[in-house]
């Protein structure tokens, strides 16, 4: 791997994470398209990289709200904050599960193969579609009889999102996509969901950060084939592109126009099935 391959996945990265179109499919396919060949732990390396800067371009577009969140939190306030960081939590906890119990099955059963990332890709577009025609789940009434408003997040559904983001952990399948339509069908306010897909991934990224950590520290410390050139590069280009992609995103989830990345999706899946 060049500095120039770093820069174009780092790009990738960034942009993948946000965008609903799997950020760990589209590092697979583009891998597969650089002729990418290096050895288990210093793509991993490279990976914990990418995803690092992904979290800090997270922190740094939701700051504002960040920073009130670990104020609340850390000084015990029981207010509205510190209750949406505990529903965070909760949201963390399939995950959690699923990254404890089954990441190495579910790495050894699906990593690396492009036609489980155009499946993956397949399913996103169906979710995007169907949480487009049916975001405001008209087919529901309340009590008195009127048409359901879109309401904040629920402890149900932080749980029910977080179960979303647990599948979403199989290749091509978009996390931030996952987790936003599973917000929309639930009923939440599209804002919310946004803000609340983006902030959840933190700790479960950060996570799994340090157990990949642990399994390079456990593996040997041989000198990488990636190099500090690329490590810092594709660093900067997922820090810079994340903080584009994700106030971008912000913006189209509130106008619902995920539609589009649906279209995309479903095209990129053929491709990577027929490939």
């Amino acid at each position: 791997m060049d500095w120039i391959d770093a820069l174009i996945l780092g790009i990738v990265q960034g942009l993948a994470e946000y965008l609903p179109i799997s950020s760990s499919g589209h590092l697979e396919i583009f891998r597969e398209i650089l002729n990418i060949n290096i050895a288990g732990d210093d793509i991993l390396e490279f990976d914990v990289m990418l995803h690092a800067a992904t979290v800090l371009s997270t922190i740094v577009v939701l700051w504002k709200e960040f920073f009130p969140l670990c104020k609340s939190f850390f000084t015990v306030k029981l207010d509205y904050n510190f209750f949406y960081v505990c529903k965070i939590l909760v949201s963390c906890i399939p995950v959690a599960i699923v990254g404890f119990c089954f990441k190495d099955f579910v790495e050894s059963l699906f990593g690396g193969s492009l036609l489980v990332v155009g499946i993956c890709l397949c399913i996103t577009a169906l979710l995007l579609t169907f949480a487009y025609f049916f975001r405001t789940r008209p087919m529901l009434l309340n009590r008195s009889g009127n048409q359901c408003e879109p309401r904040d997040i629920t402890w149900i559904d932080a749980f029910v999102i977080g179960i979303s983001q647990a599948i979403a952990v199989l290749p091509g399948l978009s996390r931030s996509g996952t987790t936003i339509a599973t917000g929309i069908l639930l009923g939440d306010k599209r804002e919310k969901v946004a803000s609340f897909s983006f902030l959840m991934v933190i700790i479960p990224i950060l996570g799994e950060a340090l157990l990949d950590m642990k399994d390079m520290i456990a593996g040997g410390g041989s000198e990488s084939e990636v190099g500090g050139l690329c490590l810092a590069v594709g660093f900067i280009a997922s820090f810079v592109v994340g903080c584009i992609a994700c106030k971008w995103m912000l913006n189209l989830v509130k106008k619902g126009k995920l539609i589009w990345f649906a279209l995309y999706c479903i095209i990129m899946g053929i491709i990577c099935i027929c490939w």
